[in-house]
């Protein structure tokens, strides 16, 4: 990080971090993740005047391809998938000569030679002085190998006795258990070191995610509230309407607990729950967090049989529209066991939560999107408002994370008149309302980060690891008892009966998107 700037969270405006020129090389450059995201991300940087001036993107993809041709299939990308649409012709008569494509299998090491020679031509033409970002937006099963060739190519360097640096940003999965994880880890540091890797969880870089460390630790009104005297339960939900569509290749080996439980809801989880730092460095960040995911009480044996439900969307109907089920999906087992969703409860033991349960739900194909933090209150130990026949309803904060990103607070107040009836109402703050603009994309605050060289947002190997032991026995449990009733719940519904009766069982319920 910069010695003339403060942590990111502690300043007034992100323009006044200082970044080095860079090279950033995308592999995987012709796959979804680029079109959809990173290349729109890298184009809104440029817009916000967010990047370095001396700056260059170059996508590494196996498909016969021309700089050109690239150029032109990321302008429509830009066009179709930007947040600030329509393109800005004049910017992207400029940005377009820093996108640049090379082509070249992952395993050719004739290919990472090419790009050698290739960036350092770079250098001398843009000034970007051998910084490398290399973005590894590839199937997992690739990892390995691209940093050994890299590593090989010269073209990652020593940490500490070079001039320029270079990084690897890593998406999710980071292996598919512990022991993977362990695995990939071991391989990855015979190449680089533990600081030049850079784990992406882009849950992390959303605006709402952000804020809760500034929510709770900037207000006493919430952090003196936020323990076990006061709160009742805790629920996090991830809610998606749309099936797996072309990823049912990669979804049969994943599944929800591998693609989004253990990586994207851990790292919410941890947030949520863990102690104040000591700073707003990121070795405080993390060391929090992992305390947090250390303190989970392991699943018992009867606890993988009660406390932990899958589901397998069938056909059923989505937004007015007929659609089909997971094991019809293409590429897809017809006898498939994969879960395309997942309800949990557990318990961290330690002081702040001891006995609070947290229940964590999320899935394909339910009735609409949305990801939220609901944290209900305890009621108060009076019952001056309690009438026959009524009850009121709890104190519930809601952070959303997506759409329409904010807050919101429920509470009781007295229906207008001579009686003494209660109604709950809502407080709501949204983003975009309040500020007058939408958040940033979430690639866009974490490429710019990794370029800073700040890995606050990103995933620390021991909180990857914490994340695995708890959840490895799931998946093991799992596969050694194939599911009995997949599917089990029609696409357009709230998930299995069997999550309804997780909560109900303990005389509550999911609230309601």
């Amino acid at each position: 990080m910069s010695k003339n700037s403060s942590h990111p969270l502690e300043e007034p405006g992100m323009s006044s971090r200082f970044m080095e020129p860079c090279i950033l090389v995308i592999f995987g450059a012709t796959g979804d993740l680029t079109a959809r995201k990173l290349v729109p991300a890298i184009y809104n940087l440029a817009r916000e005047g967010q990047l370095p001036p001396q700056f260059a993107c170059v996508g590494f993809a196996r498909r016969d391809k021309t700089h050109e041709q690239f150029r032109e299939e990321m302008k429509e990308a830009i066009n179709s998938f930007s947040r600030v649409k329509p393109i800005d012709e004049n910017l992207w008569s400029t940005f377009k000569e820093q996108l640049y494509y090379h082509k070249s299998e992952f395993h050719e090491d004739e290919g990472y030679d090419r790009l050698s020679t290739f960036l350092t031509d770079l250098d001398k033409k843009l000034g970007t002085k051998g910084n490398r970002v290399f973005y590894l937006s590839t199937q997992p099963s690739y990892f390995t190998t691209i940093c050994e060739k890299l590593h090989k190519a010269k073209l990652i360097y020593e940490y500490e006795n070079s001039p320029s640096w270079s990084r690897i940003i890593i998406e999710k999965p980071f292996g598919h258990n512990t022991e993977s994880a362990h695995q990939l880890q071991s391989e990855l540091l015979k190449y680089m070191d533990e600081s030049q890797i850079y784990r992406i969880d882009h849950y992390l870089g959303k605006e709402t995610v952000q804020n809760i460390l500034v929510f709770r630790f900037a207000n006493s009104l919430f952090e003196s509230l936020w323990n076990n005297r006061y709160i009742d339960h805790v629920q996090i939900t991830v809610a998606e309407d749309i099936g797996i569509g072309t990823r049912g290749a990669f979804w049969e080996e994943a599944g929800f607990l591998r693609d989004i439980l253990q990586n994207h809801m851990m790292q919410v989880l941890s947030l949520v729950t863990m102690e104040p730092p000591v700073s707003l460095e990121a070795r405080a960040i993390h060391d929090e967090k992992v305390k947090v995911l250390e303190a989970i009480r392991p699943f018992s044996r009867e606890d993988l049989d009660h406390a932990v439900v899958r589901g397998q969307y069938d056909k059923g109907i989505v937004n007015g529209s007929k659609v089909i089920g997971y094991r019809e999906e293409k590429n897809v087992n017809p006898q498939s066991a994969v879960e395309t969703y997942v309800a949990l409860k557990l318990y961290i033991d330690n002081w702040r939560w001891a006995g609070v349960p947290f229940y964590l739900r999320g899935g394909k194909r339910l009735p609409k999107k949305g990801t939220e933090i609901s944290i209900f209150f305890k009621d108060p130990p009076c019952v001056l408002f309690q009438h026959p026949g009524m009850k009121n309803e709890p104190n519930v904060l809601t952070i959303r994370i997506q759409p329409d990103e904010g807050t919101s607070l429920k509470i009781n107040c007295k229906v207008p008149g001579s009686s003494n009836f209660i109604q709950p109402v809502k407080m709501n703050f949204r983003y975009g309302k309040y500020f007058g603009m939408a958040p940033p994309e979430a690639y866009e605050r974490l490429i710019q980060d990794c370029i800073y060289g700040d890995n606050t947002l990103f995933a620390r190997q021991d909180e990857v690891f914490s994340s695995w032991n708890l959840l490895s026995p799931v998946l093991d449990h799992w596969a050694n008892n194939p599911p009995k009733d997949f599917p089990n719940y029609p696409c357009g519904s709230w998930g299995p009966k069997s999550a309804d009766d997780l909560i109900m069982n303990d005389g509550r319920k999911w609230r309601l998107l």
